[in-house]
């Protein structure tokens, strides 16, 4: 059987990458709109690349690989242009960017002869086996939404999923269909989440081509799994070769004992018992930010993640400032009468001493105190 990964130009410019079994089909229900989502309100659009693939997870590797490519890589694929996509790139697992294709793989559109593609060669392909042992990192995790209610929270699910680097959103039976005009607003701008969103009729479709299936549930509901943390879970996806996906109910009532079924483990969240009520995107963030940190850089195929910016503290002021900063507190200090009774004084100014030099004063520091005891000797001004 084979296979095909593809990708459409829309009428906005932008491009649309899938994969299956049957091409000049699926382009005909992009064309059609009967495929909801992002092509349906970006027609028409022209098929300008597809490649062939013996396997369905071939396919799939190859469509997650391109959806991560830059504009310019993308529209040097279509040209079929490999030396400049060996330099927008450093490296590529499915596709290689080695050498130019010949012009014997160049295939015309199904539905216009104009519209070129290109195939990747079958030497130009890794087998399985190759293609395992260059991997470099599990694949991110799919986050799939069982029948959400809102729109308002597959948007902040999108928006929770793309700070941590996740991109892959999928819709299964949405209450009020897809497109909703109500996510879009409180994605505060994660966009490109909720545009490559796919919307599936059951969950068993929507997990077809995930190996690890993780639902989230606070109850087993009478089926039998392996119970994680997210933190365990998180460890888990990225060891294993396949896909894997977070699974997550509807707001109201949760995964159906049936959606639970078809998971091979259940993800829980250690919670107060008393108040165990998280919304649908805070079950989404806690699990992203989970993977997050054991996800591979930008270079290795994952998303950059970077803290906030740290900003270095003053070093250190010699000590012999900090020793004329506690001489001159001392003399204002016996000045003032502080010190008494007088046979208490050493131990006092040891106790001084002591708690001086537990602070790793700054220049800075020191020249602030010198004044703030200067001004604690003056008399006041009259207001």
């Amino acid at each position: 059987m084979t296979f095909w990964t593809y990708m459409l130009r829309c009428r906005d410019g932008s491009y649309y990458i899938g994969h299956t079994d049957h091409l000049e089909y699926r382009f005909g229900e992009h064309q059609a709109g009967e495929v909801s989502g992002y092509t349906a309100t970006r027609r028409p659009v022209e098929l300008v690349w597809s490649a062939e693939f013996s396997t369905r997870v071939e396919a799939l590797e190859a469509e997650r690989q391109v959806k991560g490519w830059s504009r310019a890589k993308k529209e040097a694929l279509i040209r079929g242009d490999w030396p400049a996509i060996r330099r927008l790139a450093s490296r590529a697992n499915i596709l290689r960017d080695e050498e130019e294709p010949s012009p014997s793989s160049v295939s015309a559109s199904p539905q216009d002869e104009r519209t070129q593609t290109n195939p990747v060669r079958p030497e130009e392909r890794l087998s399985p086996g190759e293609g395992a042992s260059r991997r470099t990192a599990a694949p991110p995790p799919v986050i799939i939404l069982v029948r959400p209610q809102l729109g308002e929270n597959i948007g902040k699910a999108a928006r929770a999923m793309l700070n941590f680097g996740l991109t892959e959103l999928r819709l299964v039976a949405p209450r009020d269909g897809w497109p909703n005009p109500d996510a879009g607003p409180v994605a505060a701008g994660a966009d490109v989440v909720l545009a490559e969103a796919r919307v599936f009729d059951s969950l068993a479709d929507a997990v077809a081509d995930c190996t690890t299936i993780y639902a989230t549930t606070v109850r087993k509901r009478g089926v039998m799994k392996p119970v994680l943390t997210p933190e365990a879970a998180a460890r888990a996806v990225h060891t294993e070769a396949g896909r894997s996906a977070y699974v997550f109910g509807a707001e109201r009532s949760g995964l159906e004992t049936d959606d639970v079924a078809l998971a091979h483990a259940i993800v829980t969240v250690p919670i107060n018992p008393a108040f165990a009520s998280l919304n649908l995107a805070q079950a989404v963030i806690l699990l992203a930010y989970e993977w997050s940190k054991h996800a591979p850089g930008e270079g290795e195929g994952g998303v950059a993640l970077a803290s906030p910016p740290t900003v270095a503290l003053d070093p250190v002021a010699p000590h012999g400032e900090l020793e004329e900063l506690i001489q001159h507190l001392v003399r204002d200090l016996d000045a003032s009468g502080y010190f008494n009774p007088p046979e208490r004084t050493e131990a006092t100014l040891r106790t001084l001493r002591t708690a001086l030099t537990k602070t790793g004063w700054s220049h800075n520091d020191i020249r602030m105190m010198h004044g703030v005891i200067t001004s604690l000797g003056r008399t006041p001004r009259a207001r």
